[in-house]
């Protein structure tokens, strides 16, 4: 829960449409009484220098102006690539550091289809490794695979370097003789603080990745992209949870019919033309802060540590890059329980056992899948991790509620922080034995001088896991989570665990709670939301207009807030800027500042100079926070569940973090631009190999109204991960809340669980070969130019299209077929009829009343269905259809995976493959799990030819049990059942019709 952004200041209101809460929805109160009159950190406790950005800064020094640049010599050729050394070509400029005099180049063709270019200091020791070294430990390096050894020959890759007027490389692509990325034109400029290169693009470039950022899909020409891990709400376009320093890069050509000669297409508009992508990867292997800065022509890459450690991955499409970047450089996305694809429900501010059971009752009152309910720190003791509230979540009355709720076949997930409360050594009455326990395993950062680093999170004061001293000096944070986890589930039987807070924040500069453990517990520096003076009164866009009188009240309302808040003025800036001191790092005010939207870089974070055991600073590794304390997790929950898939939820992240966990979005905001936001931020996830995404459904803060949150409860259905989530202080947004979100999401509810055994194929296609399970258009479509900004369509797997409604008021909604220019026929889900009279490229206007989503069915894909149900458990109990979209040609094909839904190694698995041929749908199982359920139904749209007899291995279907309907030529078969010895997939059958 990145609150803290939402108390800063009203500045967002201008944005707003706003309002008081609506008949019938309340707000839920503060829950934390423990802490109203504990002592307050005070504002001021969280406010750094006041820097400047130097992309802003009019005083900031150009290094491309002044820096020399590099000369190579020494250059020594492999059967894989080359090495060299790099030296000064000129007078050191030293403008955001020391400039490392001597660097040295690896050149390596690492497998056919990657190329590895790395520049790092020639002399490294101890004392300086991590400075510029991401260890291996941490985040593995891809090498040189072992098949062949003359990579070179056969890659499409050709890298090339020049010393005129300094050194610079160019990578190109040989069937084409397109330059990928060149430095040309660039002085590289190599400081003990401060690394930047970079490259030219071509005009109108398609640039994606990077994140992660609340941005549009393609990143355009006018973006900076700051790599800081910071607890920010989703603030557009800033650095807010995680960081995946890779981007993918496509580029259209235009073929001559006659000839096949390609010419680069910046602006591809010509509907009639042949076009043909390719795409390319480029991966900055580097957990330094970073910015990444896209303009009209140009990409410049900044670190302020670490080394150019650079992977080119020559594609050509995306599919192929994506795959190859997660096999050969982060893994590939950890495997999720069935149960975790059903729909989960959490706020803040479900204050007790008892209310979650309400909260229960009510979905099952209203018929409404319920598949898993969640708690945020509402069940903690005064925000503790690892203690419930002895009142409101006591382990008995716990054990009893989760005791019924598994009976159920529903689950369980509770939020666990990142930091550790840190308690009043001279009171006992605060002792927290989860702290001692650590502190005796010296499981905690440290500050410089070797004493623990307090900062302040939500119960006070509070300490931090060690990860990397864990890692790289043995000391105990791993072990120490480890058993705190089982403890914990001993009292509480958790399914899996939410991970918050881990970039790793806190809310005071430094270490703010040496020697001030005395006032603990103590209250966070700002107003919680619902206490007096930061009441949530903030709507949708457009709410104004359909709620005008509501709107008017929450207006005078906030008018009364702001005109009473208190505000200070400047009317002259003063900023702080440092210099760099030769061969000393200034870690706390880097020489050269980033565009971090909390400014100094210790604000509402643990400071650059707190200390890992072993002596590594925060300043080496802050990005990887998140990423560790994943790791930790995932094999804590393997100790307590040592046959199960661990299921994860985590916040900050970075490249790798998929092969642990999935993430949510973070604390966006009830409005409709996001929406829209969540679908370019899911799909940047797909290419990060963190297939299991999803956002807080309805807005995390502010208030959601009903017709945003039956636009969003229909949307989210169609992610993998499915979780609505809300705020303290805010309106109530269960979809039962509303009758007509009531009705909205059980529609699209009944599709979800229906497609159930497809969406867990497509993910377990993820798990097993890298493949997206959310796609972008373009990447199924590639060679179609127009699609390449498309992100307001998505294509779930390969088979199923959505087209949401995003705008506030509208009954339709404008969408593209994607190749049928080319001979894709689409099929509508809800009519079952092919889209009829529609042109390559076209924007179709569809009709989309409130309560509908449209959904269509790429042609040529069979897929397996089952019954809807309110849990996971009843739709892997049920019966089994096809649903059977014939292409152009009358051909079909589609798989599906079968297994117990939870084992990390099932001891069986079944694959069923399906093939539509010649009027015959043909399905054959291959495996030793056994499915016992039936076969009830076929449904075949796109029939081309009268139907007289239908066969499933030769035994006749009875007339009564199919119906080919004319109009619309969609064959349905049911009874099915009743001709088969066995289950659905006990056997090989043919069905046929003539």
């Amino acid at each position: 829960m990145s609150r803290y952004i939402m108390f800063l200041s009203l500045a967002l209101l201008v944005l707003l449409a706003i309002s008081s809460c609506t008949q019938g929805q309340d707000a839920p109160a503060t829950t934390i009484s423990v802490l109203s009159s504990a002592y307050t950190l005070p504002p001021d406790a969280d406010v750094g220098q006041p820097v400047i950005p130097n992309i802003v800064d009019p005083q900031a020094i150009d290094p491309q102006s002044v820096c020399p640049g590099y000369r190579a010599s020494n250059v020594k050729t492999s059967s894989n690539g080359l090495t060299a050394d790099l030296t000064l070509a000129g007078d050191a400029c030293n403008v955001y550091g020391t400039d490392i005099e001597h660097l040295s180049l690896v050149v390596e063709y690492q497998a056919v289809d990657r190329l590895h270019v790395e520049i790092l200091p020639r002399y490294i020791g101890p004392d300086n490794y991590t400075w510029f070294i991401l260890p291996e430990e941490l985040i593995p390096k891809p090498h040189v695979e072992q098949d062949f050894d003359y990579y070179d020959s056969g890659s499409d890759l050709k890298f090339t370097w020049s010393n005129e007027p300094t050194f610079s490389f160019n990578v190109t692509r040989k069937s084409t003789g397109d330059v990928l990325f060149t430095t040309q034109g660039f002085h590289l400029v190599y400081e003990n603080q401060f690394i930047e290169f970079g490259s030219s693009l071509p005009e109108n470039y398609n640039v994606y990745g990077l994140g992660e950022v609340i941005h549009g899909f393609r990143l355009g020409n006018n973006f900076t992209r700051t790599f800081y891990a910071a607890d920010v709400g989703d603030v557009i376009d800033a650095n807010i949870y995680g960081n995946h320093p890779i981007y993918l890069d496509t580029r259209y050509f235009k073929v001559d019919k006659d000839t096949g000669t390609l010419s680069y297409a910046p602006d591809a508009t010509d509907k009639s033309a042949w076009y043909k992508s390719f795409t390319h990867g480029v991966f900055q292997r580097n957990a330094h802060t970073q910015e990444v800065l896209l303009r009209e022509s140009n990409i410049t890459w900044r670190a302020l540590g670490g080394n150019i450690d650079l992977y080119f991955y020559q594609g050509p499409s995306q599919d192929y890059v994506t795959k190859a970047y997660q096999k050969s450089a982060i893994g590939l996305p950890a495997m999720q329980q069935y149960w975790t694809f059903g729909y989960h429900q959490c706020r803040w501010g479900y204050d007790n056992w008892t209310q979650l059971q309400e909260v229960i009752d009510n979905f099952a009152k209203f018929e409404i899948p319920l598949e898993t309910i969640w708690s945020d720190i509402d069940y903690m003791k005064a925000y503790r991790d690892f203690e419930n509230d002895p009142d409101r979540f006591s382990y008995d009355e716990g054990a009893d509620f989760l005791s019924r709720l598994h009976q159920n076949n529903q689950h369980y997930v509770p939020i666990i922080d990142s930091a550790i409360y840190a308690p009043d050594p001279t009171n006992a009455s605060d002792a927290y034995t989860p702290f001692d326990r650590g502190l005796d395993q010296e499981a905690f950062l440290l500050n410089p001088d070797g004493s623990t680093y307090i900062g302040a999170v939500w119960p006070g004061y509070t300490v931090f896991p060690d990860w990397i001293g864990a890692l790289f000096n043995g000391t105990g944070a791993n072990r120490w989570w480890l058993s705190e986890i089982a403890e914990y589930h001993s009292k509480i039987k958790f399914d899996g665990i939410w991970i918050d807070m881990s970039e790793v924040a806190s809310f005071c500069v430094g270490s703010c709670g040496s020697n001030e453990l005395y006032l603990n517990p103590i209250h966070p520096p700002f107003i919680l939301p619902g206490e007096p003076g930061n009441e949530v009164l903030e709507y949708p866009e457009g709410f104004n207009l359909t709620n005008a009188t509501e709107a008017a009240s929450a207006s005078a309302a906030l008018s009364s807030i702001s005109a009473t808040a208190s505000s200070t003025t400047s009317t002259t800036a003063s900023y702080f800027r440092s210099s760099p001191t030769p061969d000393v790092r200034n870690v706390n005010w880097p020489p050269y500042t980033i565009n971090n939207w909390h400014g100094d870089l210790a604000v509402h974070a643990v400071s650059p100079n707190a200390t890992h055991h072993g002596g590594i600073l925060e300043y080496d590794v802050h990005n990887l926070f998140g990423h560790q304390i994943l790791n930790a997790t995932y094999h804590a929950l393997l100790n307590v569940f040592p046959t199960k898939r661990p299921f994860i939820i985590g916040r900050s992240q970075f490249a790798g973090s998929g092969k642990w966990a999935g993430h949510w979005g973070g604390d966006n905001y009830s409005l409709w631009a996001y929406l829209y936001f969540s679908i370019p931020q899911a799909l940047s996830f797909s290419l990060f190999g963190m297939p299991m995404f999803g956002v807080d459904t309805c807005g995390f803060a502010d208030n959601a109204d009903m017709e945003l949150c039956s636009r969003w409860m229909q949307l989210s259905a169609f992610f993998p991960f499915y979780r609505n989530h809300n705020t303290l202080g805010a309106a109530s947004q269960e979809p039962y809340i509303w009758a007509a979100v009531t009705e909205a999401s059980k529609a699209a509810m009944k599709i979800r669980y229906a497609l159930l055994p497809y969406i867990y194929t497509t993910f377990y296609l993820s798990h097993l070969t890298g493949s997206t399970t959310m796609r972008a258009l373009a990447w199924e479509f590639p060679d179609e130019p127009w699609l390449a900004n498309a992100d307001r369509q998505f294509l779930l797997g390969s088979a199923i299209m959505v087209t949401p409604c995003l705008v506030q008021g509208a009954t339709t909604v404008d969408g593209v077929f994607p190749g049928v220019g080319s001979g894709t026929v689409w099929y509508d889900w809800y009519s079952q009829t092919p889209v009829t009279g529609v042109a390559a490229g076209q924007n179709v206007t569809l009709d989309a009343p409130l309560g509908h989503i449209p959904i269509f069915i790429r042609g040529g894909n069979v897929i397996p269905t089952q019954e809807p149900g309110l849990t996971t458990a009843a739709v892997r109990a049920s019966s089994w259809s096809l649903l059977v979209a014939l292409g152009r040609n009358g051909l079909a094909r589609g798989r599906l995976y079968l297994d117990d839904g939870e084992s990390l190694v099932p001891n069986a698995t079944t694959w069923v493959y399906f093939t539509v041929q010649d009027s015959s749908l043909k399905a054959t199982p291959l495996g030793n799990y056994t499915d016992s359920n039936s076969l009830d139904s076929v449904i075949i749209m796109g029939i081309q030819s009268p139907i007289s007899r239908i066969k499933l291995n030769e035994k006749v279907v009875h007339a009564n049990a199919w119906n080919l309907e004319g109009s619309s030529n969609v064959l349905k078969i049911s009874s099915l059942d009743t001709l088969m010895t066995g289950s659905a997939w006990s056997e090989e059958w043919t069905l046929r019709w003539s």
